[in-house]
């Protein structure tokens, strides 16, 4: 069974999720945000107290608020992010826009994508998997991740909400589409974990989206 962790990173309050396997304690950090020192303190005191083992960063999307902990990941655990290929020019500029929308300089220190993943791919954590789902809108590689009881659904779908599609690549008609079409077909019993604000389900949401 697969385990998760929220921490609240960040002055735009992202959501970074630890997750892992029960048995081997093999450990996924999914769209890490950490920005301060005190942040990352957190995420590691946990991951040491759980006897956790990283071995995967994963990401829905390369949004600034996002990336913050990626050049942290790889020196602390060797851990390069995972990201759908669509997501590589996203990446390429998030410094410039981090910096343009804080109004001051901005290094984020970020490491070279690890590869590329796609659609329908299933990534191991121990005996349990999280299945890609390409939601393009928010972004155009954005992409959730599902689990067995829940969904990791980046900033595609939020609780009663869905993310801004006003960013560069962004396109609200293609993110309405991935809302109904990909993740409103899931059962109505999956948790949904967004990249900002308390978590959902399928089955409430459907009362907005269908």
């Amino acid at each position: 069974m697969l385990k998760y962790k929220i921490f609240v990173c960040n002055p735009v309050e992202e959501n970074t999720y630890v997750v892992w396997d029960e048995t081997s304690r093999e450990t996924a950090i999914v769209d890490c945000g950490a920005y301060t020192n005190g942040e990352r303190k957190e995420i590691a005191s946990f991951i040491e107290k759980e006897n956790l083992r990283p071995t995967l960063a994963l990401q829905t999307h390369m949004h600034f608020d996002h990336i913050f902990g990626l050049g942290w990941l790889k020196e602390t655990y060797g851990l390069r992010p995972l990201c759908h290929e669509l997501e590589q020019k996203n990446y390429d500029m998030q410094e410039t826009l981090a910096s343009d929308m804080f109004g001051v300089e901005i290094s984020l220190n970020l490491p070279g994508i690890l590869r590329y993943i796609k659609d329908g791919e299933k990534l191991l954590l121990g005996e349990n998997e999280l299945t890609v789902i390409h939601t393009p809108g928010h972004t155009p590689g954005g992409v959730c991740y599902l689990a067995d009881t829940f969904l990791l659904s980046g900033d595609t779908l939020f609780a009663g909400s869905c993310g801004r599609a006003d960013l560069p690549g962004g396109n609200m008609q293609d993110e309405i589409r991935s809302i109904r079409n990909r993740l409103m077909t899931l059962r109505e019993d999956i948790i949904v974990l967004p990249g900002h604000g308390p978590g959902t389900t399928i089955a409430q949401e459907k009362r907005y989206w269908i």
